[in-house]
């Protein structure tokens, strides 16, 4: 009995009546609600909750503060929800929330619901019956514990919480659905008719369709007594045309009789056809009964005893018992039986009863050992015992000498299995997945009758052998992901194929007398020996070894067609290779290869890779003696020109798939490509390339798809329209300013044209209707009008720079980091990625990303990328330090109440400040599951910051996984499903497949310039250090994004690829708050002695005050625009009202006011600094270029609302020059000391901070002078700071419509030899306007200083 619960003492059972839900919270002692079982263990609360009708979840079902208070005594206590029927089934769920202990039994809760029973279901698939003693609290405490929660409190809370029920549920009666019981078993009461006249009459009888036979009582409402059987397999149903809802049932063979049923609906007709069609097309018995939750068979199956294959997969059936597996040898004919996954745990010796099976499958039931009653299926071929505990066989075995086929693969065998030498047809031997450290070759030669040998993932050594004597029966071995140094098969006379990839293997020796295929990838091998010369050899694979030649007897192989050796260490290429008149596919990218032999004969070679070496340039006569040469791939190599591919008038290429990206080509290669006029793909990414012959690109027809990003374009020819079948135009990255005729061609998909130089776009009256993706974001001076966007709209995607927000949001956005998110679908229809990106995170301070790969699922990467933000923000807010760990564990609790089933690979990353210290700088918490990686690049190296969750990849997990009797596939993968081992979502794959991330948090620091964010595709092609050294010089994210992506297309990637690239901008003292002891001014002005605070660079996007020593200031203006985030400065004069604390962005208070934004681009120029130095940085500023003296500057005017000071009297200040100009109305002050002027130790006093000065996100880090991604507005003709801020108030469109408020005008400190010039101007702007000369009236006279409305 567990411990009392809250509620009465033992005695009568009050009576249990629903209560209103204000009710249920009743106190302990109450009756309301709540009742105690005989023993007063449990309290049951009984509640009627509404379904989620979309979901089939319940919605959270609420309790009383006495329950709550009684479980926080104990974490040993918890409640359980107890469903009675499935909602699928019953008009309304009666759920049952029962209090109960970890010590409680499911019989004591039986009890007190007055069952007899008590079911399990997990994840919303089978339904177990709990045993008496089994402790449901316990269950469910264990399962949370599994997926990764640690905190027992945690847990406790959890398992309170009604929505785990889509993933753990308890009935007290087991639900059945409809569809399942037709399966199963059809039954009714129709009128039925026997044979094909009308001699007979129509009667009323008992039908029943179960198995293989249509059953008809011959007595109405009868289950017993004499039934007319009708086997159905081979024979037929059909529909009566004459009679309506009628079928007719007739059985094969020359004797076949016929049964006429007619239905009462439609419905119930169709439901009979549709099973007994199922039936009727079977050549042989067969009934499929598996994942049906069956404990006992239903006994009219029993009726077809013509069954041959039975299907029991994935049920619960009992050993003994009336329809248990005892009854099962009453099926006289029965063949083949799969009783797998049933958690049997002993194996059921009636089994050894039915001599007529010859195929029994048994695997993944727990057993341990087999009783040696099995020597009795002396007709048994095929014995499958996969996923159990066995350690040896019984004796007894060897009775089975039909024996052909007994699979063993992950047991717990240490040896080989020496029963196996008795077993004479046994022609293959599965161990793989045990624990077999020493491959005895001994014993394996006494098995004279085994080919194949499978030991895959077993511990594997070494390979012993005590005597020289030949194997000459195994052909086929597979050895893969063991822990062998070196391996010496000589022996093995007639091995055809080998498989000992990721071994720790430097040395391999083999017999060629008979080898066709060798697959020795992922190991350490230096020599590879291999005699005598393997004349039949086809396929040989050495990728990522540490080979410095290609073997010598490779070389020889005459028929050797396919030839990897990617990944090595090699400095030339036998010619004999290359020369070969066999080879038709030759891989030897990633090496060190400056050259090429020449080629002198014709050559059958199809596939040719030859990436990532250093290559200058590629044969002469490749293209030429080549002719079958459909895919090349020469990306990152150091390639400046390309061979001729034809010598006479007319080209023989055939030539399909041309990768040349990463490459110093320039225009003159471009004459080349129109020798292959068959060119399907070509990429031609990252050259130099700075035109494209129009003439040249008409001639490329056949052209599908064309990657011209990262080059020097300035357009893309017009003769493009040419290539009619192009569905893929990437052309990123360059300086394209006018949109390429590419809208009329019929087959356009996919257009990317993002981070260019377009200012407009021509668009025809229809686009194409296959254009699904138009990428346009980067673009600063597009602008799109709302015809074009309309126009537009049909597109699946449109990428464009968004206007910036307004409202008060953006405005606590933090300025220390910018991203870039790029997303290519590849050659996949579908895209199946998606990215995180909130630059502004939690009231601005912080900052998370992240990346989903759902794989073959596009629904659940953006069921991820729509809710874990919010997750992570509820964890956050609970001050948990599990908080990323457990925000992995409610998202993969949400997918289940989504109803979400498949898996997805995460990564998510979040930039914030330490929780034990607000103060402190940032921290970056980076949790991911499954293959999505982010990688940190800290003082210019890659800092991986992510754990692969895969079986290749993490020898704990494949472990792990191992244990857990998971069944491993030969393509690696869990169940046949997956290469992960820990995702979010694959609930059906628990406990195999887990939610629990990996989790690491480092602290941010100066050295750390970018962080990288991408998904499996990406991580296979681009090695981290690539990676990092690829984007490090880019200055724009979303850029930097795109070319990893496009890198990884070019480097073979067909699958979906994600990338999000952040420019991390963090310094020593991120934080410039007056809480952090820094000196503000006071009511009395700024001294000239006070310490200065430390500015952040224009590239963070904040400038709180911009004090520039300068002599001259040079003013002028380009109105421009940022593409997002912003923040709003909030100012008070601290001689007029209380001062506000100064704050940084990293702990901003809250702005009070909205601002409008008026953006605007100063240019500065200085004698003083041509670096672009601070006065007290020794580093150039970042977002600062240099030009000469001239110093370019980005800057985001805010104009703040501040009305309160309007009716204050402006302060008294002291000047560096005088001159009239009227007072700012907005507040908006910007201020620029002079530092040679007379009172240069002196600067304005009393004037607070009035704006900051900004830039957008997205360019962070970025160009200095560019304009930020998103500028839908259009630059001003005139680029006069003072006239474009004259006018920009009184425009109503753009940035300009703000909302009713003042007109800001700015301050600024003219130097006096611009101080005519510009009293002249303004002299001529004030006399047009007279709201203006009604303020001059009013203003207060300044020295020195000229106002302008910004």
């Amino acid at each position: 009995m567990g411990e009392a619960g809250p509620g009465p003492a033992p005695g009568p059972r009050p009576r249990e009546t629903p209560q209103p839900e204000e009710d249920e919270a009743a106190a302990p002692g109450g009756p309301r609600g709540s009742r105690t079982g005989p023993r007063g263990g449990i309290r049951v609360l009984k509640r009627n909750v509404k379904r989620n009708g979309s979901r089939s979840c319940l919605n959270r079902s609420r309790f009383g503060s006495h329950e709550r208070g009684w479980l926080k005594e104990d974490v040993g206590r918890g409640c359980v929800y107890v469903h009675g029927r499935d909602s699928a089934v019953a008009a309304a769920s009666d759920l049952r929330l029962v209090l109960c202990t970890v010590d409680t039994p499911a019989s004591e809760i039986c009890d007190g619901e007055g069952r007899k029973n008590l079911f399990l279901q997990l994840h919303g698939d089978l339904v177990r019956r709990l045993e008496p003693t089994e402790k449901p609290l316990q269950i469910v405490y264990d399962y949370l514990a599994q997926l990764g929660f640690d905190d027992p409190v945690r847990m406790q809370e959890e398992a309170a919480n009604s929505d785990l029920s889509c993933m753990i549920r308890f009935f007290s009666e087991k639900p059945c659905q409809v569809e399942q019981l037709d399966r199963i078993l059809l039954s009714g009461v129709y009128n039925v008719r026997k044979g094909k006249t009308q001699l007979h009459k129509w009667a009323e009888r008992l039908v029943m369709l179960c198995g293989t036979c249509l059953i008809v009582s011959s007595v109405k409402d009868s289950h017993t007594g004499k039934m007319h059987i009708l086997p159905l397999v081979g024979g037929k149903v059909e529909e009566m045309k004459r009679r309506q809802y009628t079928l007719a049932f007739t059985s094969a063979g020359a004797q076949a009789q016929t049964y006429h049923v007619s239905f009462e609906t439609l419905a119930e007709c169709q439901r009979w056809h549709r099973q007994a069609s199922t039936v009727v097309s079977m050549r042989l018995g067969m009934v499929d009964l598996s994942c049906y939750s069956l404990e006992e068979l239903p006994e009219h199956l029993f009726y077809s005893q013509d069954i041959v294959y039975l299907n029991l997969r994935h049920n619960f059936m009992r050993s003994s018992g009336a329809g248990s597996l005892d009854s099962l040898c009453r099926f006289s004919q029965l063949k083949s039986l799969n009783l797998s996954h049933n958690r049997l745990g002993e194996f059921p010796v009636s089994l050894c009863e039915i001599s007529t099976l010859t195929e029994l499958n048994v695997s993944c039931n727990g057993l341990h050992h087999l009783p040696s009653q099995i020597g009795k299926l002396l007709n048994l071929q095929t014995f499958w015992l996969d996923g159990n505990f066995l350690t040896s066989l019984p004796e007894e075995l060897q009775s089975l000498q039909q024996l052909s086929c007994l699979g063993l693969s992950f047991n717990n065998f240490c040896e080989l299995p020496a029963i196996c030498e008795q077993l004479v047809l046994l022609d293959k031997l599965a161990l793989a997945g045990n624990s077999i450290e020493t491959l005895d070759l001994a014993v394996l030669n006494r098995m004279s009758h085994i080919k194949s040998v499978d030991l895959r993932l077993n511990n594997l050594k070494r390979a012993a052998a005590d005597t020289l004597e030949g194997n000459k029966s195994v052909t086929y071995m597979d050895l893969r992901d063991n822990q062998m140094t070196d391996l010496d098969l000589s022996s093995l006379g007639n091995l055809e194929q080998l498989h000992c990839e990721r071994n720790k293997l430097k040395e391999l020796t083999l017999s060629g007398f008979s080898l066709r295929a060798l697959y020795a990838n992922s190991n350490c091998l230096t020599a590879v020996n291999i005699y005598p010369v393997p004349g039949q050899l086809t396929c040989l694979e050495l990728s990522h070894n540490q080979l410095q030649c290609v073997p010598d007897w490779a070389c020889e192989a005459k028929k050797l067609e396919v030839l990897d050796v990617s990944y090595n260490l090699l400095v030339d290429l036998p010619s004999r290779i290359l020369s070969s008149l066999s080879l038709q596919k030759l891989m030897v990218g990633h090496n060190r290869l400056q050259s090429l032999p020449p080629l002198l004969e014709h050559i059958p070679l199809e596939v040719l890779d030859l990436q990532h070496n250093l290559l200058t340039k590629l044969p002469e006569t490749l293209f030429v003696k080549a002719l079958n040469l459909r895919y090349l791939n020469a990306s990152a190599n150091s390639l400046e020109s390309l061979p001729s591919a034809c010598t006479g008038e007319e080209s023989l290429s055939m030539l399909q798939l041309l990768y040349l990206t990463n490459n110093n080509l320039t225009d003159q290669c471009i004459p080349v490509l129109v020798g292959h006029p068959s060119l399907r793909i070509l990429h031609l990414a990252n050259n130099n390339l700075q035109t494209f012959p129009a003439s040249k690109l008409s001639k490329l027809e056949h052209l599908e798809e064309l990657n011209l990003s990262g080059n020097k374009l300035k357009t893309i020819p017009t003769t493009v329209a040419n290539c009619k079948l192009l569905h893929t135009l990437i052309a990123h990255s360059n300086e394209i300013s006018i949109f390429p005729e590419i809208l009329h061609l019929p087959r356009i998909q996919f257009v990317d044209l993002s981070c260019n130089e377009l200012t407009e776009i021509l668009i025809p009256e229809a686009l194409p209707g296959a254009l699904q993706e138009l990428d346009l974001s980067g673009n600063t001076n597009l602008v799109l009008e709302h015809k074009t966007l309309d126009i537009f709209s049909h597109i699946t995607t449109l990428k464009i720079d968004a206007k910036p927000s307004l409202t008060a949001d953006t405005a606590l956005t933090s300025t220390f980091w910018s991203h870039g998110v790029a997303e290519m679908a590849g050659q996949r229809n579908k895209l199946c990625v998606s990215s995180l990106a909130l630059g502004s995170f939690a009231e601005g301070m912080e900052a998370v990303y992240g990346m989903f790969d759902g794989d073959k699922n596009e629904e659940l990467p953006r069921l991820l990328q729509c809710t874990m933000a919010d997750v992570l923000l509820e964890e956050v807010q609970q001050s948990d330090t599990m908080f990323m760990s457990n925000t992995f564990l409610v998202s993969h609790r949400k997918l289940g109440m989504a109803g979400q089933k498949l898996g997805s690979s995460a990564v998510l990353c979040y930039i914030h400040h330490d929780v034990a210290d607000a103060v402190s700088n940032f921290s970056l918490t980076v949790a991911n599951v499954g293959t999505c990686q982010a990688v940190l690049c800290r003082s210019g190296k890659p800092l991986p910051l992510s754990k692969v969750f895969s079986l290749e990849q993490c020898s704990e997990e494949a472990k792990r996984v191992k244990e857990q009797k998971a069944i491993i596939t030969e393509d690696n993968k869990v169940n046949g499903v997956t290469c992960c081992t820990r995702m979010l979502g694959c609930t059906y794959l628990h406990p195999w497949i887990l939610p629990k991330p990996h989790v690491n948090s480092i602290p941010l620091t100066v050295q750390d310039e970018l962080l990288l964010l991408g998904n499996k595709a990406l991580w296979e092609h681009l090695s981290y250090t690539e990676a990092v050294s690829a984007v490090r010089h880019l200055h724009d994210p979303l850029a930097a994004a795109k070319k990893l992506c496009t890198l990884a297309q070019s480097y073979g990637c067909q699958d979906n690829v994600g990338a999000v690239v952040v420019c991390l901008n963090i310094s020593d003292d991120s934080c410039t708050c007056e809480m952090h002891g820094l000196t503000l001014p006071g009511s009395g002005g700024f001294s000239s002695t006070s310490t200065k605070p430390a500015t952040p660079s224009s590239s963070s996007g904040i400038a709180s005050e911009f004090n520039s020593e300068l002599s001259a200031s040079e003013v002028s203006s380009e109105v421009g625009s940022t593409a997002s985030d912003e923040h709003s400065a909030v100012g008070l004069d601290g001689s007029l009202l209380p001062r506000q604390e100064r704050r940084c962005s990293l702990h901003p208070v809250p702005p009070s006011s909205i601002f409008q934004r008026q953006p605007s681009s100063a240019t500065f120029s200085s004698n003083q600094s041509d670096n672009g130095l601070d006065s007290d940085d020794e580093q150039p500023v970042q977002g600062v270029m240099t030009n000469g003296s001239k110093v370019e500057v980005e800057v985001d005017i805010h104009c703040c609302k501040g009305k309160e000071l309007l009716e204050s009297e402006p302060p008294s200040a002291e000047y560096s020059s005088s001159a009239p100009g009227p007072e700012d109305d907005s507040g908006l002050v910007l201020v620029i000391q002079r530092q040679n002027s007379v009172n240069s130790n002196t600067v304005q006093r009393g004037v607070k901070e009035k704006c900051e000065l900004q830039k957008s996100l997205s360019t962070c880090c970025l160009y200095g002078k560019k304009l930020s991604n998103g500028s839908i507005v259009p630059l001003e003709e005139s680029l006069n700071l003072i006239e474009v801020a004259t006018e920009a108030p009184k425009k109503k469109t753009g940035y300009f419509a703000a909302p009713s408020q003042m007109e800001p005008e700015d301050q600024f400190v003219v130097p006096p030899d611009l101080e005519e010039e510009v009293k002249e101007q303004m002299k001529q702007h004030q006399e047009n306007g007279a709201d203006q000369e009604q303020k001059e009236e009013h203003a207060v006279t300044l020295p020195e200083e000229f106002d302008t409305a910004l």
